[in-house]
């Protein structure tokens, strides 16, 4: 019993012992693939890229801002931090400097949105980000605002935002039922609605006389010949405004546009 419980301890204590050795040497392995982040600032991006490579790293140039500090072409940030441990093959993201600003911010205020990226560009600056407005009284396609303003100074970025003025979307109606009603007012309806009156149509009336029954079994006669007066067609109805409308088009209920035309049909 006793050499049982002895083997048992003895047992134990092996796998403690294994347990501990195994996160030890894990413990080693995750250390010993991690390296600190050296100092980039104020490096050349070749420089600094043979640096992070001696340490197992990557580089990525992300963003250009004026510095009156850091040379042209220098570093003059980066993430992370120098002295933070990282696993290798990390990349380090870095800002290179511009140097002190030298260019002057134009104003595009007013030119179109072609103009305005053309004057931008020609200054080797560049567009940071475009928004569109609909503005009343304002034609399309034009700069309405930017940012930064025109002449600016501290200017951190070469990029300019610009505020473009859209086209107003027409306005949607549901189209209304005009049948019924007398032509003439349904007129002035459209028009003080927006909408056009388009091509007006009469309706032919039609007409079909009753048959005699007492001379359905009757031969048919011969017709005579017309008179000079009825071989003549009568005139084409013409619409008035008391014509009474029968059918439109577009229809009653469709969505429509300000400004659509719309045709009638009336007797």
């Amino acid at each position: 019993m006793k050499s049982a419980i002895r083997f048992a301890l003895l047992a134990l204590v092996l796998v403690i012992v294994a347990m501990v050795s195994a996160l030890t040497a894990m413990r080693f392995a995750i250390h010993g693939q991690e390296v600190a982040v050296p100092l980039l600032v104020g490096l050349a991006p070749a420089e600094a890229e043979r640096k992070v490579a001696a340490q197992g790293l990557q580089i990525s140039i992300e963003r250009q801002y004026y510095s009156p500090l850091i040379a042209e072409g220098k570093i003059m940030s980066q993430l992370p931090l120098p002295g933070t441990k990282v696993r290798r093959g990390w990349q380090v993201r870095v800002a290179q400097s511009l140097g002190p600003t030298r260019v002057t911010i134009p104003d595009v205020t007013g030119e179109s949105e072609h103009a305005a990226e053309l004057n931008i560009r020609r200054r080797g600056l560049d567009v940071a980000a475009m928004a569109a407005v609909e503005t009343a009284g304002i034609p399309a396609d034009q700069v309405l605002a930017q940012s930064p303003m025109a002449n600016a100074t501290q200017v951190v970025t070469p990029k300019i935002s610009l505020l473009i003025t859209a086209a107003a979307e027409p306005q949607a109606f549901v189209m209304p039922s005009f049948a019924g009603q007398p032509l003439g007012s349904a007129s002035r309806s459209l028009q003080d609605a927006g909408f056009r009156l388009g091509n007006v149509g009469v309706v032919a009336p039609v007409s079909t006389p009753a048959p005699d029954a007492a001379n359905l079994d009757a031969p048919a006669a011969l017709p005579s010949p017309p008179s000079p007066s009825q071989a003549q067609a009568p005139p084409p109805a013409q619409a008035s405004p008391a014509s009474i409308i029968v059918s439109q088009v577009p229809a009653a209920g469709q969505k429509v546009m300000a400004g659509a035309v719309v045709n009638f049909e009336v007797r």
